[in-house]
């Protein structure tokens, strides 16, 4: 018997029944140790010893590895072919070597490129040793990766309060949108014109040509800078006759683009299907892993995490083949497509990712898939397909336009260009992240040089220059690329990592630095410059990939890194916060203080009128406050939005009925509204923003309407009983008896109607959330391969869980529930039943739980215990989470204490989905 290790079951199973009888395929589920959240995992004094610990959830998995192991003849190491699955194989290899599994069998390892019947019995037939050098490059980045997380962080929660992480990867990427941001906020807009003259030849027929020379100047895009100087050409054109000085049309060909690599993947993606890069790779890693295709399971494309763009030549052959069948000869060039790696410091040269089969056409598979597999399938092949078809022929045409007024003479020209053979482009066009004018398409009418033209119309049109576009996912993991930074196969888990940590939002598809992430970067770049440089870390990465290819030593990289970062960091302990906020203050100018329409100082206090306002730090993170404090109180967020002003509000206007004040303020959790002050001891009434409006979007008959709530939506017509509209604690929803439904995206809840509220209270109901006593049923899974007994995922009041017998584990924030799979789902279930704690009797927890002592030892002790989760507060893998649960778990005990819980009882209402968990990471 010999014993295969792979990552997950479902690939298990697959090369399980590829292999047959003799062969055993287990799951290692992933990785099985990582370095430990607490100090001295890694041991600079110790010339790097990195201390690794099993993960409770692999535990019973490597016992069952190393009980077949003993009894097995030769244990074959099948994990996935780049540096994660080399360093997987060696952990599993450690660890059997530990237990003592290991003796007499015979130690190999395999890769395949995909999970196929020929893949993997070829694969089979050419085992080698695990590779060192691959396996060092993974220590030297976890190491890396662990030191500047471990060490960084707690310099920036110490420094500034309300900051998540820091690292090495994830630090660089977020100054990139900081740095698009800070270019938006200081770009001057430029004022120029366009002169078009629309003209006619002999025949009546149309063209347009732009004017591009004046007296024998040339005339660029910014030119013509004022309305004058464009009235002047205009009444030059008008007077003008107009000829044909020459005509040239020109050859030109468009090659098609060389298939996917992991990053024009998520790319493309992101552009054309709207996908998120970790949504891309999840349902990536499923094509891969294999589908059923009626009674056989095999993969449908290749390893999805490369940087290589050749295909082997059985795959080029097959493709060429697939083109032949389907489009004919005319789109076959006559030799083979080889493309070569352009960008930065590219890996491993593995293949590029592409279709198993290129035969397996989309319309085929679907029937097999969900919609979001079937489309990536699709792009996946398309795109592959289209890498080896012949080039597109097109024809560029260009008119050069004479125009006679008087003694002047101006220039003038016409282009156009024209498909002449649609090649490649008949099947796939490349998307674009912000799209150009496309001339192609634009046919110029048939003219020759010394015809005279008519004049239909001179046009003249203003324009302002506009500042550079805010990243996109796709174009920041472009830009990325093209700078060296980090590894494709980690962008996904990097842009993950920033959106959790708050440090950047998605809006309209594009990526928007938060304050948080603002000031992370300002100080990042004050006091550590050399670590958020474009140029350090791609530099940091070329030595990763020589440690890979076995030209230098790993460890000697390290002690270079630990020599000048150790010292960086000491040179903060005697940083005093007013230095800090002088440095951010400063670079933060334009963000913080811009200028204002009036022409006035935008730092003087509108409060006193003689104050300046600076940044200043809280408990909750910095705001803007004057240097007249105490005297004058004046606070303001960081950014002005329109929302509290002054004291920390901002008048709407006065109630009708009761003639009070209507306000906007900015309290703990947020903005919100109040109507009128607290009168006898009697709160007022308040409440929060829908998500989606802006503070200075608030209006008085708005605020009015949200503070009336909740309002009777109608009657419901099965049983005449209404239907309520209102915003809760986790945001807008209906109510209907005891069933509650969230609003949708594009759902108003001053708005919705009686059929849509009607809709959403039925869906939830089919969902098994009707009664709230009543326990949803959840999507099925699968049995749990161990215990036995079903495994579900289900839709809970805090968020997605799933569930087997008594245990619920809720999915991360990250993890998309109809993406999940039983092997990810066992693991969750897994580490939570081992990590449950024995249940303490009710008396003593509701006695520490209200005593002052014990809120002060968790107050004292979060940053010391936060700081020993940070051995992973940024891998390139994004495995940050530690430290925001551990910052989570100590919060509630603090708002439980004295006045603090009353006073945050009595405090504004919650913004909707604002936790304790939320609050407490603030």
């Amino acid at each position: 018997m010999q014993v295969v290790i792979v990552e997950s079951p479902a690939k298990a199973k697959t090369i399980n029944k590829y292999l047959g009888p003799g062969y055993e395929v287990i799951a290692s589920y992933g990785h099985v140790r990582d370095l430990p959240s607490k100090d001295g995992s890694v041991d600079p004094d110790a010339d790097f010893h990195m201390l690794w610990e099993v993960d409770p959830k692999a535990q019973k998995r490597l016992n069952e590895i190393a009980t077949a192991v003993k009894g097995a003849d030769a244990l074959i190491l099948a994990t996935d072919p780049d540096r994660e699955g080399e360093a997987i194989s060696w952990h599993v290899l450690e660890v059997l070597r530990q237990k003592k599994a290991i003796k007499h069998q015979k130690v190999e390892r395999v890769v395949f490129n995909a999970i196929t019947k020929q893949a993997v019995l070829d694969a089979m037939k050419a085992p080698r040793a695990i590779d060192v050098a691959l396996v060092d490059a993974y220590l030297a980045r976890r190491a890396l990766d662990y030191l500047v997380g471990f060490t960084l962080s707690p310099v920036l929660w110490r420094k500034l309060p309300g900051a998540r992480s820091a690292g090495r990867v994830q630090s660089v990427a977020l100054r990139l949108v900081c740095d698009r941001e800070r270019e938006i906020e200081t770009f001057v807009p430029k004022e120029y014109w366009s002169i078009v003259a629309r003209l006619a030849t002999p025949r009546a027929d149309e063209f347009e040509a732009r004017l591009v020379g004046a007296d024998g100047k040339k005339i660029t895009r910014l030119s013509v800078g004022t309305a004058d100087e464009a009235k002047a050409f205009r009444a030059a054109l008008d007077s003008a006759q107009f000829r044909v000085r020459s005509v040239e049309a020109k050859p030109v060909k468009r090659h098609p683009q060389p298939p996917f690599t992991t990053s024009t993947l998520q790319q493309e993606a992101s552009r054309k299907l709207g996908l998120a890069p970790a949504r891309t790779m999840q349902i990536a890693q499923r094509l891969y892993e294999g589908v059923d295709l009626g009674g056989e399971t095999v993969g449908l494309i290749t390893y999805m995490r490369t940087d290589g763009v050749d295909m082997a030549p059985e795959a080029i052959s097959a493709t060429r083949s697939a083109i032949g069948k389907q489009f004919g000869p005319r789109y076959l060039p006559g030799v083979p497509r080889k493309y070569t790696v352009k960008a930065k410091n590219a890996q491993e040269a593995h293949e590029a990712i592409r279709p198993t089969d290129p035969g397996r056409l989309p319309k085929e598979v679907a029937r097999h898939l969900d919609a979001e597999q079937a489309r990536l399938y699709e792009l996946i092949w398309t795109r592959t397909i289209a890498s080896q078809m012949e080039s597109a022929e097109l024809e560029r045409t260009t008119a050069d336009i004479e125009a006679k007024a008087g003694a002047r003479t101006l220039d003038l020209s016409a282009t156009g260009t024209v498909v002449k053979f649609d090649g490649f482009l008949t099947l796939y066009r490349e998307g674009k992240d912000d799209e150009d004018e496309d001339e192609e398409g634009r046919r110029l009418p048939a003219m020759s040089a010394g015809e005279g033209l008519d004049k239909r119309e001179i046009q003249t049109a203003q324009h302002f220059t506009e500042p550079p576009p805010r990243y996109s996912e796709a174009s920041l993991v472009k830009r990325m690329e093209e700078l060296g930074i980090g590894r494709p196969s980690t962008y996904a888990a990097v842009l993950a990592v920033l959106r959790d940590r708050e440090y950047v939002k998605l809006e309209k598809k594009r990526l928007v630095a938060e304050d948080k992430g603002r000031l992370v970067t300002a100080f990042l770049e004050s006091f550590f410059k050399r670590y958020v440089e474009y140029d350090f870390t791609a530099d940091l990465e070329e030595k990763l990939d020589e440690i890979s290819a076995a030209q230098i030593d790993w460890k000697q990289v390290l002690r270079d890194f630990w020599k000048d970062f150790h010292a960086a960091i000491g040179a903060t302990k005697e940083l005093r916060v007013s230095q800090v906020l002088d440095a951010l203050d400063e670079m933060l100018t334009a963000h913080i203080f811009p200028p204002r329409e009036d022409g006035s100082d935008p730092r003087l206090c509108p409060t006193c009128g003689n104050g300046r306002l600076s940044l200043k730090m809280g408990k909750f993170g910095a705001f803007i406050g004057c240097s007249n404090y105490p005297e004058c109180r004046h606070t303001q967020p960081l950014t002005g939005d329109g929302s509290p002003e002054g004291d920390g509000k901002r008048v709407l206007g006065l109630d009708p009925e009761s003639g009070d004040e209507v306000t906007v303020r900015v309290g703990r959790f947020g903005t919100y509204l109040q109507l009128g002050e607290a009168k006898d001891g009697e709160k007022p009434k308040r409440s929060s923003l829908p998500k989606g409006l802006a503070a200075a979007d608030v209006d008085l008959d708005t605020a009015l309407k949200l503070l009336a709530l909740p309002r009777e939506v109608g009657k419901h017509p099965d049983d005449g009983e209404p239907i309520l509209a209102s915003i809760g604690r986790y945001g807008p929803y209906v109510q209907h008896g005891r069933t509650y439904a969230n609003l949708e995206n594009g759902d108003d809840v001053l708005n919705i109607g009686l059929n849509r509220a009607v809709t959403l209270i039925a869906e939830k109901q089919t969902k098994g959330r009707g009664p709230r006593n009543a326990a949803p049923a959840g999507r099925t899974l699968g049995d749990h391969p161990t215990l036995g007994g079903p495994i579900t995922v289900r839709a809970g009041r805090f968020g997605p869980y799933v569930n087997h017998g008594k245990v619920n584990a809720t999915l991360p924030k990250s993890t998309d529930p109809e993406a999940l799979t039983l092997a990810d789902a066992v693991a969750l279930i897994d580490a939570k039943a081992a990590s449950a704690p024995a249940k303490a009797p009710r008396k003593t927890a509701t006695k520490a739980a209200g005593t002052k002592s014990t809120s002060a030892k968790s107050t004292g002790t979060k940053t010391k215990a936060a700081a020993k989760t940070t051995a992973k507060a940024e891998g390139d893998d994004g495995e940050a989470a530690p430290a925001k649960k551990t910052a989570a778990k100590k919060a509630p005990a603090k708002a439980t204490t004295g006045k603090t819980a009353t006073k945050a009882a009595s405090a504004e209402k919650a913004p909707a989905k604002k936790t304790g968990k939320a609050a407490s990471a603030e």
